[in-house]
């Protein structure tokens, strides 16, 4: 999956090292008594051709970030190390009002599927303030919202090796306040973009925000499509699997916009996509979705 997804982000390099300059050859005949030696022009050294260097987009990166022991090593050239005080942009798109957000919901089936009846999420609409209203993820799983995701009338599917992906479950910080809930102030995370899982969520509850769930991404795209771009999506990583010892999964989810290669298939190109990166890797063009917290509603 992390082949997949430095060729989805396009980060592929070729260089080309300049030839050796080879050094000047004689090919005057030895000197002889008989004959004087005869002087010869030396010949020219071979063109030498400039070196062609071709790398993705420059990497950024948050100032004093080193590499953790196990990680690897980037694709896509050096990091750009930035000063704090210089302020990375991040996404900022509009939600809809919680009411059209509702009859979204409504009308894709979702409140039948929560078990919940329509007068219950037009409810919780009234309640609601400025934010994004989520079905908890025990009622309205990962994989019931991925069908129903589009981007750019392209149709949104999970990787081919994540057929696990309900069991991703949110960590103590990303877990529903109650059955329908309002999260607040979403944030696409590209402050986050080129530091590993393991980095950035310490960073994140430090600013006293917590970890999009993946049920919670897949939910703020079917709102908002435009959350992807190419070269700029996101990671969520507050799900996360926990096996049967109690350790944590190495994997983390995230939502990005396929190049139909490898398993994915020419056919998904341009579609979104549920895969997975290491929590110990860096991304150039994946941020860590964060929010500022999540409000249960009626």
């Amino acid at each position: 999956m992390e082949a997949d997804s430095l060729a989805d982000a396009g980060l592929t390099g070729l260089a080309v090292s300049p030839a050796s300059a080879h050094p000047a050859v004689s090919t005057a005949p030895a000197a002889s008594a008989a004959a004087p030696a005869v002087r010869t022009r030396p010949r020219r050294p071979a063109a030498v051709m400039a070196p062609i260097v071709l790398r993705g987009p420059p990497v950024r990166r948050l100032a004093g970030a080193g590499t953790p022991a196990g990680a690897r090593p980037l694709a896509d050239g050096p990091p750009l190390d930035v000063p704090p005080e210089v302020p990375v942009p991040t996404l900022s798109l509009s939600l809809p009002s919680p009411a059209d957000q509702v009859a979204r919901l409504e009308a894709l089936g979702l409140h039948e599927r929560a078990g919940m009846p329509a007068a219950r999420l037009r409810e919780a609409a009234a309640a609601a303030g400025d934010g994004l209203v989520v079905l908890a993820a025990d009622l309205v799983p990962p994989s019931a919202l991925v069908p129903l995701v589009r981007w750019r009338d392209r149709p949104a599917f999970v990787v081919a090796d994540m057929t696990d992906l309900d069991d991703f479950a949110p960590v103590a910080d990303a877990a529903p306040p109650s059955p329908v809930y309002l999260l607040r102030e979403p944030d696409r995370g590209d402050t986050h973009r080129n530091c590993t899982p393991d980095e950035a969520l310490p960073r994140i509850r430090a600013a006293g925000r917590v970890p999009l769930s993946v049920a919670e991404g897949l939910t703020w795209l079917l709102q908002c499509p435009d959350l992807l771009e190419r070269n700029a999506c996101t990671m969520t990583v507050g799900s996360r699997l926990r096996r049967a010892n109690g350790s944590l999964d190495a994997r983390t989810p995230a939502l990005w916009i396929s190049n139909g290669t490898g398993r994915d298939g020419r056919e998904r190109r341009d579609s979104p996509k549920v895969g997975w990166c290491w929590a110990g890797n860096r991304h150039t063009w994946l941020g860590i979705a964060s929010a500022a917290g999540r409000t249960p509603l009626p």
